[in-house]
């Protein structure tokens, strides 16, 4: 469905007074040539009023309703934590507003298939904010796999064992109810990576999961994952939040050659992908572009009805199906079907 507002600005509420916002998404939200801040909602009255301040936005709301009954709001970022989304989503459905959700979309399948049903019925857009598929470097491993430059992939393997940084800590170490932990923030986004560039789905996983010094009240700081694909791939995914010097990676192998990337698995506009095959070796050629910068575009496209999310509400209700299997295979020890129902 396209929507209503024609040409005029596509306004956004912020439903969160978040980090991400802050760090990444305001600016991408006003980097579009019909893009504005309209409004932002936070629980905590004095922070919402702080936070617009800061960041110029024209007002703040300490409640959902409120955000949502503003006529300059035609569409929701939501960045709370994940318990709050599928609430949130729904009541913004019904508000008549697009939805663009974080990741995990919700706790459960269940939570998530909901809020997509919500903006199917009300005809609006939802999309999911997995910003790795609209990395250059793996736009160009999706293209090189296409193009059958390594033949039949038959391998792939994830390096994102990083460092959480002390700012973003908190809850994601030590609230099981709010969805923290490894798992729910990192291989969510693996799973969308690896579907992405392999234009293959998982249907299987086994795991281990760490506590490395920082994850608390039973939640995992680290994970390694092994994954079956529909084709017969398998890959091999490490994550952690415990790791100071690692660097990321992703690697796909082939037939007939190898994709090795480095510096990838990153918000930042940087990494770089080699091409390895009996030739010898050479280097993708990668053009640099904001992530969320570029996922905004495609949602405000898919707004005006001229094209697609990067990444639907179907691309996370998968991610989020793989990383709640990886969770199980890590406490049941077996091997765990990935599945939507």
């Amino acid at each position: 469905m396209t929507d209503p507002i024609g040409l005029s600005p596509i306004g956004w509420g912020l439903v969160g007074a978040s980090t991400i916002a802050s760090e990444w998404m305001i600016d991408a939200f006003r980097a579009q040539p019909d893009g504005a801040v309209v409004a932002v909602m936070s629980a905590n009255a004095e922070r919402g009023t702080a936070y617009a301040a800061r960041h110029g936005i024209p007002r703040s709301y300490d409640q959902l309703d409120a955000l949502l009954a503003d006529p300059a709001v035609n569409a929701v970022y939501i960045s709370t934590t994940n318990e709050l989304h599928r609430d949130q989503a729904i009541a913004a459905a019904k508000a008549g507003k697009h939805v663009l959700c974080e990741k995990p979309l919700a706790l459960t399948l269940a939570d998530a298939r909901a809020m997509a049903e919500a903006c199917a019925a009300a005809g609006v857009r939802f999309a999911t904010n997995h910003h790795l598929r609209n990395a250059a470097p793996h736009r160009a491993m999706r293209q090189a796999i296409k193009d059958g430059l390594i033949g039949t992939p038959i391998a792939a393997r994830v390096a994102h064992a990083v460092f959480l940084p002390p700012h973003l800590q908190g809850w994601r170490l030590d609230k099981p109810q709010a969805g923290g932990g490894v798992i729910l923030d990192i291989t969510v986004h693996d799973a969308d990576t690896l579907r992405f560039v392999l234009d293959d789905e998982p249907v299987e996983v086994v795991a281990m999961s760490q506590r490395g010094g920082l994850g608390q009240e039973g939640l995992e700081d680290g994970a390694m994952t092994i994954a079956r694909f529909r084709s017969g791939l398998i890959a091999q995914i490490h994550d952690a939040f415990t790791v100071r010097h690692g660097g990321t990676g992703f690697e796909v192998h082939g037939t007939a050659g190898s994709l090795i990337a480095r510096d990838v698995m990153t918000q930042r506009p940087v990494g770089s992908v080699l091409l390895r095959t009996a030739d010898g070796e050479r280097e993708l050629p990668v053009s640099p572009e904001n992530l969320y910068v570029r996922a905004v575009r495609a949602f405000h496209d898919s707004v005006r009805g001229t094209g697609a999310p990067a990444a639907d509400g179907e691309d996370g209700l998968r991610s989020l199906a793989f990383a709640l299997a990886v969770r199980e295979a890590a406490a049941s020890g077996r091997c765990v079907p990935v599945t939507l129902d």
